[in-house]
């Protein structure tokens, strides 16, 4: 049986690898998905795509999981504005990543019906362009994660 402070260690180095292994995923993706882009290129995104998803749900599992059972507890996560503002910003990631899920997945249902088919440029800037926002926003969940495990955005 593992000791608590083990148990601490292994879930916010489960939760670090996590979160490293989505910012791969989004930055595969913005790589991938560009002007020039190939049937290849669409149905690999699509693929590594699948693991965005998955990879996003176990960060929330073993988040909620540290936040609760590990060393802080809920009592200081859930008063805690940074953590507040984390999870805001991760849900809103969440949120902006849908438009290129379902772009992905109609452009795969495209190739199979037409091995030709290619998305207009604009499909692709649009896609792009949400990529990058979600980018953008995910910079700021380390800001968050730093001032929290500090001790800023405690009640006074």
């Amino acid at each position: 049986m593992l000791d608590f402070a083990t148990k601490d260690l292994l879930l916010a180095m489960g939760h670090h690898l996590l979160i490293f292994a989505l910012a791969a995923v989004l930055v595969f993706e913005i790589a991938v998905i560009r002007a020039d882009l190939s049937a290849a290129d669409i149905r690999r995104a699509g693929k590594v795509d699948l693991w965005y998803g998955i990879i996003a749900a176990l960060i929330l599992a073993v988040g909620f999981t540290r936040a609760v059972y590990a060393a802080k507890g809920w009592a200081y996560y859930s008063v805690n504005a940074f953590f507040w503002a984390k999870i805001g910003t991760f849900a809103v990631i969440g949120l902006l990543s849908v438009v290129p899920t379902v772009a992905l997945i109609r452009w795969r249902r495209a190739l199979t019906d037409d091995p030709a088919f290619m998305p207009a440029p604009a499909a692709i800037a649009n896609v792009r362009r949400f990529m990058w926002m979600e980018a953008g926003l995910f910079a700021l969940l380390p800001l968050f994660a730093a001032a929290m495990a500090r001790g800023y955005g405690m009640p006074s």
